[in-house]
């Protein structure tokens, strides 16, 4: 494909600043969803939907080949209310989901009027997807409803991150969540001190959880990432509960982590103390190989470019399709920093070459006519 001139990389960057500006946190995605609609059809893009999920899909048709799956997830960690101030230069912007991942999903619409106003002749459909519910507790729900949808037709399933421009995720790194709940009567902080407090009870549980050895091959983590209870300073809690993602590049490791933490809830439980242990998440693992085509070929779009390759382990939108052994890997496109917090930013200058290495892992993904499988 012809190399995307400096006014679509311009036009890009304008998109990602406009996209930045919409609120999308995770299950709250429609009027970031709407907008890329919008654009997609003042481009000129004839075949556009929004499925079930949310996910909204635009199909630049092609030739007989599989058809080739690119995605951008349109969600963000950031809530509705949060200032989304944004600052910027010719060399940087800064600002709240400006990099992951409102500039992948601007990269949606510059792949589009690079074809068109280009008239790229495809081998297959391209299909261009900004998918809901990659962040937080939205369990890859966007990502799962378009490889349900697909399944093993595509030459292969390409995920973009605005962040990461050199980073090839192909293994996708197995998640679990669960929330955990304690129980007590409560009572009066003086009155009825000895009885137990929820509160209390979570924190022994939490120090019992990070106080567990963790293998570090496979590399494997643990954190509690929220807790909440109680009512008042002077009140025994009645109530209290913590969110807990357990991680491992492992799925029969990360099952044994599963069973050891279940233990020690079962343990902590006692007269006067109630413990339940919920699932509230659930990210599968799985991986193509680094001597897989598909990994080489991103490899080589890098290497051409002069940009170091990185095979790296990640929990992204490929965790779906690579956890039923399709093609799929997940790429960055610039540099930057401070992800998922109010001082993310990203670098504008090589964003180019982070553009010409997804052009060219297209055509590698339709190579002689066929995929990279």
């Amino acid at each position: 494909m012809k190399p995307i001139p400096p006014e679509i990389i311009a036009y890009i960057i304008d998109q990602a600043c406009a996209i930045q500006q919409i609120p999308a946190p995770t299950f709250a995605e429609q009027e970031r969803a709407s907008y890329l609609q919008e654009q997609f059809a003042r481009l000129g893009v004839k075949e556009i939907s929004q499925d079930a999920a949310g996910n909204v899909l635009a199909c630049l048709p092609g030739g007989s080949a599989r058809p080739l799956v690119i995605s951008a997830h349109l969600d963000t960690v950031h809530p509705a209310d949060r200032p989304l101030t944004l600052q910027r230069t010719p060399e940087r912007i800064t600002g709240p989901g400006i990099g992951d991942n409102s500039l992948a999903v601007a990269a949606l619409l510059g792949l589009a009027r690079h074809v068109l106003e280009s008239s790229i002749p495809l081998p297959g459909d391209l299909w261009l997807v900004g998918d809901v519910a990659e962040e937080g507790l939205g369990n890859l729900k966007g990502m799962t409803a378009l490889v349900n949808r697909f399944e093993e037709k595509p030459a292969a399933y390409l995920i973009l991150e605005g962040l990461g421009l050199g980073m090839i995720y192909h293994r996708g790194l197995g998640v679990s969540r669960y929330r955990i709940r304690v129980d007590t009567a409560g009572g009066h902080s003086w009155g009825d001190y000895g009885i137990p407090s929820a509160i209390h009870e979570l924190a022994h549980l939490i120090t019992r959880l990070t106080g567990m050895t963790l293998p570090t091959e496979p590399r494997t983590t643990l954190n509690v990432g929220i807790i909440h209870g109680g009512i008042s300073v002077n009140t025994i809690a009645s109530h209290a509960w913590m969110d807990l993602d357990l991680r491992s590049e492992d799925y029969r490791t990360l099952q044994r982590l599963v069973g050891r933490v279940q233990q020690r809830v079962q343990e902590s439980a006692g007269p006067g103390v109630s413990i339940t242990m919920e699932a509230i998440g659930e990210r599968p693992a799985g991986e193509i190989p680094g001597s897989h085509p598909l990994v080489q070929a991103a490899r080589a779009c890098l290497q051409k470019r002069r940009i170091q390759a990185m095979l790296e382990v990640g929990s992204t939108d490929a965790n779906i399709p690579l956890s039923r052994g399709y093609p799929a890997v997940c790429v960055g496109l610039t540099r930057g920093g401070n992800a998922h917090t109010t001082e993310e930013f990203i670098l504008t200058e090589p964003l180019a070459a982070g553009m010409d290495q997804v052009l060219c892992l297209i055509e590698s993904a339709w190579m002689r006519g066929g995929s990279v499988r």
